[in-house]
């Protein structure tokens, strides 16, 4: 079977993704790297069960309880964008049972936890392309160059949708305002999946949405892509240019996923969670995993992890204030 060609619904069967904690057993594996004293390690999700953070979290955490020998439990506690998870992750203690994924980037008007502050990164867990989608139900240009035409003739006009206010797909919509030259009108919705029906529908002539939930449709003709986000293409649209490549030269934005932990967890703990979590990103299940859901791994230290967050937060709340974006 090959991977690359799976539905969203039957990529998050195949990695198991429930409503409800669920616990994995521990692998044959003799010894324990880091000494928990038989205490699970448990991750926290703030999204809702079935979407992209939590499905990438499970099957790696699937994997971390494998290098570790030892349980690994997945909560999921979304609202609040997250805010709700982050602070029982920042409130737990420092002893590195605890985790808690974090997707991005991120701006809130929200108060929570930060990387770099209360919470430490420990891993980069995957870095992924979006994509921009036209809807086939009305008549829109076919080609990247004459979209943006249109939309410099007529400020305001066109929208996009995105799965909410402050997400990565937001944020890159304003890029591509800011690049393009355009007056694009941001259409926000509470997660990806009624952004991509109203796409599909043309209640909405635009979406800039992660490759996942739009692939089956993209196949079969009821949205066009005009672009990825990324500097290289995706393998799960190979026909599909960049936008740089589709004349936004400068053009480069990914919507990424990291693991932290409360800030105060031992160097020794943190390196050897890090080094644990990228094994586990090496594992075959997690490789053919990510190539379904279309993002990457990516390989670091937690100060490297760290540092990457806290430069992609400047990046993106310099583009925010120019932009004079607000989240209410």
């Amino acid at each position: 079977m090959n991977t690359t060609r799976l539905s969203r619904r039957r990529a998050l069967a195949a990695l198991g993704a429930t409503a409800s904690p669920w616990l994995w057993a521990q692998s044959a594996m003799q010894g324990r790297p880091i000494d928990t004293q038989g205490r699970p390690i448990t991750w926290l999700v703030g999204q809702p069960a079935g979407g992209t953070t939590d499905v990438l979290t499970r099957v790696v955490a699937r994997a971390l309880a494998h290098q570790l020998d030892q349980a690994v439990i997945v909560e999921n506690r979304p609202g609040a964008a997250g805010a709700i998870a982050l602070q029982a992750a920042a409130k737990a203690a420092q002893d590195g049972l605890t985790l808690v994924s974090i997707p991005g980037p991120t701006l809130t008007h929200i108060p929570r936890p930060q990387i770099g502050k209360e919470m430490t990164a420990l891993a980069i867990l995957a870095r992924g392309p979006m994509v921009l989608v036209g809807t086939m139900a009305t008549a829109l240009p076919p080609t990247l160059e004459g979209l943006l035409a249109a939309a410099r003739k007529n400020p305001g006009v066109l929208s996009y949708a995105t799965s909410g206010n402050g997400t990565s797909q937001h944020l890159t919509g304003e890029l591509l305002n800011q690049l393009a030259r355009t007056q694009m009108t941001h259409i926000p919705y509470k997660g990806g999946g009624q952004a991509v029906t109203d796409v599909v529908g043309g209640q909405v002539p635009l979406g800039l949405l992660g490759i996942t939930p739009v692939l089956p449709h993209i196949k079969a003709g009821r949205l066009r892509a005009y672009g990825i986000s990324t500097a290289t293409r995706s393998g799960l649209l190979p026909d599909v240019p960049t936008l740089q490549e589709a004349g936004l030269p400068d053009f480069n934005a990914d919507q990424w996923f990291v693991v932290a932990t409360p800030t105060g967890v031992p160097d020794d703990r943190v390196q050897a969670l890090n080094a644990a979590i990228n094994r586990a990103l090496q594992a075959p299940e997690v490789q053919a995993a990510y190539v379904a859901a279309g993002v990457e791994p990516t390989l670091a230290t937690a100060q490297q992890s760290t540092a990457f967050v806290l430069q992609e937060m400047e990046r993106w709340q310099a583009l925010a204030h120019q932009a004079k974006l607000q989240w209410d």
